[in-house]
């Protein structure tokens, strides 16, 4: 920052505070691009490691859900249901299962990449900071 000196004139000293504002003004830009791109770094992470995760364990799922199903339908013929019908019902029961497991799972995977889980708070914090350092100045 520019020393303030009792002999300066007052035009010098707008022009020094003027300076010193702008400066600190292109470095909060800075700071807000960096932080940006940390967020956006450590989100497209997360979302890679998602997408893989899901790619392997969906083909895991297909296979387990159709052993349930079979299981299901096993047992229903075995009650004296026809074939037919038993694995039409224990598709149905698997379904409906595995769709409200799988909606409680999507509903907390957009909570978490919401928007406000990218706040800037560094940026925010240090530009409250800086607007009472210049309040003091004036």
């Amino acid at each position: 920052m520019s020393q303030v000196n009792e002999q300066r004139s007052l035009a010098d000293l707008l022009s020094g505070l003027v300076g010193d504002i702008s400066g600190l003004f292109r470095k909060e830009i800075q700071l807000a691009k960096t932080e940006a791109s940390e967020k956006f770094g450590e989100m497209l992470g997360g979302v890679t490691s998602l997408a893989i995760g899901g790619v392997l364990v969906l083909g895991a799922l297909g296979v387990l859900l159709s052993a349930i199903v079979t299981l299901i339908a096993s047992f229903l013929v075995a009650q004296g249901m026809g074939d037919t019908l038993a694995t039409a019902i224990a598709a149905v029961i698997v379904t409906v299962v595995v769709g409200i497991i799988g909606g409680v799972f999507i509903s907390k995977g957009l909570n978490t990449v919401k928007a406000s889980n990218l706040n800037l708070n560094r940026t925010t914090t240090s530009l409250g900071r800086d607007a009472d350092i210049v309040k003091e100045r004036l």
